[in-house]
Parts: structure tokens; C-alpha cells; sequence
């Protein structure tokens, strides 16, 4: 039986942490990776919700850094699935960074990532249909079709110059 459809909102996900000193550089920006480790936890548990069971990265398709993160700033990471094939399901982030002194808020940083559910035996499982009930959350369907055929596109490409298939 095929999983019942899902709404974008259904799974949409947020988290914010307070930036200390150790997750800093000693500039006192916060290592990039740090913000990566908070993009990927986000956009699994996004991409877990809609699942319905397990997920696993199987793609960063891109990361843009817009401005630093400083010690001191709350950061806030939003998720929102984009994009649904069979078994794989694309996750959109957003990530903010506040001063909470001055309530200024700035976009620090954007990414999206690609996650394949899993059944019980760890076998690629099939993800719920994907809902977009506004014309923005039907535009990022858009872009996240096209954004994946492209990823296909590649993997033929990687797969035909190497003689073998590709292992994602």
C-alpha cells in the first residue's frame, strides 16, 4: 500500500541553539562546521517526520555561507521538504543567526540536502507524496524536481565516465 501524502507543513522543522566560545574559531566566528553538523540534524529530522521511518544523507546539493555567525548570536535553522521522488526527499534550510541584544536578525546561510528513507532492513523505502498547498511551497516543488533531475543528470554522467554505477 502506498504511504498517504503529506503536507509540506506536516514536517516543516525548527531548532535554535545559543553560539558559544567552542563553537567558535579564535576570530570568534563559529566554525562552518558547526553549522553544518545543525543543517544536517534539522533536515534529517525534517526529512524523518515526512518518512515516517529512518533517513540517511545522501547529498549536501549546495550550501551557501551569506555572513558569519558570531559567540553570542542565537541561531536558528528551519527546515521544509521541497521535493519528493520514491524514495528520496529533498530538504530546503534556512539558517538565521540573532544578536540578541539588538533583536537584529541576518540569513546567514542556506543549503539543500537530499536524505533516502529506510525500511526496516535498511533498504531504500518509499516516501510519502508530497502536498504543496501554496504557490511558494509549489515553486520550491518546482525547483526541487528540476534541482534532482539535474542530480540524476550527473550521476549518469559520473556513472558512464567511471564504466560503473554510482554508488548514490
Amino acid at each position: 500500500m502506498a504511504p498517504q501524502p503529506k503536507r509540506v507543513r506536516d514536517s516543516q522543522t525548527v531548532i535554535s541553539h545559543l553560539m558559544y566560545l567552542t563553537d567558535a574559531n579564535p576570530v570568534g566566528h563559529v566554525h562552518g562546521g558547526v553549522v553544518m553538523r545543525m543543517v544536517d540534524e534539522v533536515a534529517g529530522i525534517c526529512a524523518a517526520r515526512h518518512a515516517g521511518c529512518p533517513v540517511v544523507t545522501m547529498a549536501i546539493d549546495s550550501m551557501s555561507f551569506h555572513s558569519p555567525i558570531y559567540v553570542g548570536n542565537l541561531v536558528t535553522v528551519k527546515a521544509s521538504v521541497n521535493y519528493v521522488g520514491r524514495t528520496s526527499i529533498e530538504v530546503g534550510v534556512r539558517v538565521e543567526a540573532e544578536d540578541i541584544l539588538t533583536g537584529q536578525v541576518t540569513h546567514a546561510n542556506s543549503a539543500y540536502l537530499v536524505y533516502v528513507a529506510l525500511d526496516e532492513n535498511g533498504q531504500p523505502a518509499e516516501v510519502p507524496p508530497l502536498i504543496a498547498e501554496t504557490p511558494e511551497e509549489e515553486r520550491h516543488t518546482r525547483d526541487g524536481k528540476a534541482r534532482q533531475e539535474e542530480r540524476l543528470r550527473r550521476r549518469r554522467e559520473d556513472e558512464a565516465r567511471h564504466g560503473q554505477e554510482c554508488p548514490i
